[in-house]
C-alpha cells in the first residue's frame, strides 16, 4: 500500500499501544494515530478516515482531524506567524502549520504578509516529500473565477492580493453569493501605496474589461477626490507655520505621493480648486493660504456649497 503525505486514506485500526496511540495497518508498515489526533473513540478492528502528514521527527503519522486541503488542492489559508529566513506559517485546520518558503515570497521584504493575512496556496510535496504551500497564480485561479457583471462598474468591493508587482497589483475581488470572485488589477498609478501579498483592502471598480477582468482604484472618483483632497492640503496649510508649504504645481510626482498619498494630478487638481475659491495663492515653488477677510468670505461660500438664496 502506499502511503503518501497531504493525502486522504481509510485504515484498520490494528492496536492500541499506551501512551503513544494507535497503530493503524498500511499494508507492510504501521502508522501512529497518536492520542491528540483522535476526534472520536475508536478500538482495533475500526477502520477509519485519517489525513496523512509528517510529524516533527520526520515520521509518516495520520491524524483523524479534518484539514483545510489536501495533496494538490487550493485553499485561503491564514498567516499563523513569520519568520524572517523560512517564510510564513500557515493555519491549515490541524493545529499545526504549513510552510509557505521564503522563496515563494516577493523580494520585496514590504510586500510579505504579516500575521492575520490571508494567502491563496496549493499544498505540494518538498523533495523529501515533506508537506508545503506554494503560492497559487493565474493558471490556478482563473478556472474558479468569473467575469464581473456589470452592475460592479464604479462599487466599492473587498478584494485580496495574490500576485503584488511594482507595476500593479493582481487581486481576487470578492464574489460574494456570486461564486469564488474575479480578477483585476490596480495599476500603479491607482494605488496610493504598496499592497503586501494576502493583504484585503477595499478598491472601486474603474473598468469591466471585455474578457470580465476589472481594472481597480484605490483612489474616489475624480470629482469625489479632487474634494477630498483639496480638504486635506488646506488643513496641512492651516497646520505650518505661516501657512505655507514648499509644495505646488512644480513638485515632482513621487515627492507629492510620498508627502500627501495621491497623484500628481490629483494633487493639481485639488490645488486649482483652492485657487478657484480664492483659499491658496501660489509664489514660486510655494503654496500659501489666503489670510484675511478674503479667504473667510471664500471659506464661507465653500462650506454653504455656493446654495441659491432663500425665499423671503
Amino acid at each position: 500500500m502506499s502511503l503518501i503525505a497531504g493525502t486522504v486514506m481509510t485504515l484498520e485500526v490494528a492496536r492500541e499501544v499506551s501512551p503513544y496511540g494507535y497503530f493503524l495497518n498500511a499494508g507492510d508498515q504501521d502508522v501512529l494515530l497518536h492520542y491528540t489526533e483522535l476526534t472520536d473513540k475508536i478500538k482495533p478492528g475500526d477502520r477509519i478516515e485519517v489525513f496523512l502528514f509528517y510529524d516533527t521527527e520526520d515520521r509518516l503519522a495520520a491524524t483523524m482531524k479534518k484539514p483545510y486541503l489536501t495533496l494538490g488542492e487550493l485553499a485561503l489559508l491564514e498567516v499563523a506567524d513569520v519568520h524572517p529566513r523560512l517564510g510564513c506559517f500557515l493555519e491549515m485546520g490541524l493545529g499545526r502549520q504549513l510552510l509557505l518558503p521564503i522563496r515563494e515570497l516577493p523580494e520585496l521584504k514590504e510586500l510579505h504578509p504579516q500575521v492575520g493575512d490571508r494567502v491563496f496556496v496549493i499544498m505540494e510535496h518538498d523533495k523529501q516529500g515533506r508537506l508545503r504551500a506554494k503560492l497559487a497564480g493565474e493558471p490556478e485561479l482563473a478556472p474558479l473565477t468569473f467575469q464581473a457583471p456589470a452592475s460592479w462598474k464604479g462599487q466599492w468591493l473587498k478584494a485580496r492580493v495574490y500576485k503584488p508587482l511594482q507595476m500593479g497589483t493582481f487581486v481576487i475581488v470578492d464574489g460574494g453569493v456570486l461564486g469564488f470572485g474575479a480578477i483585476g488589477m490596480i495599476h500603479s498609478s491607482e494605488r496610493t501605496r504598496l499592497l503586501r501579498l494576502g493583504e484585503e483592502l477595499e478598491v472601486r471598480v474603474a473598468h469591466i474589461r471585455e474578457d470580465g477582468r476589472v481594472n481597480l482604484s484605490m483612489a474616489q472618483r475624480k470629482e469625489v477626490g479632487r474634494d477630498i483632497d483639496s480638504e486635506k492640503i488646506l488643513e496641512f496649510l492651516k497646520n505650518r507655520p505661516g501657512g505655507g508649504m514648499p509644495y505646488s504645481d512644480a513638485t515632482p510626482p513621487d515627492i507629492i505621493k510620498q508627502r500627501f498619498g495621491i497623484s500628481k494630478a490629483a494633487f493639481k487638481r485639488a490645488l486649482g480648486k483652492l485657487m478657484k475659491e480664492g483659499l491658496i495663492t501660489q509664489k514660486e515653488s510655494w503654496t500659501y493660504l489666503v489670510q484675511g477677510e478674503k479667504a473667510d468670505q471664500a471659506s464661507g461660500k465653500q462650506n454653504s456649497g455656493g446654495g441659491g438664496s432663500s425665499a423671503e
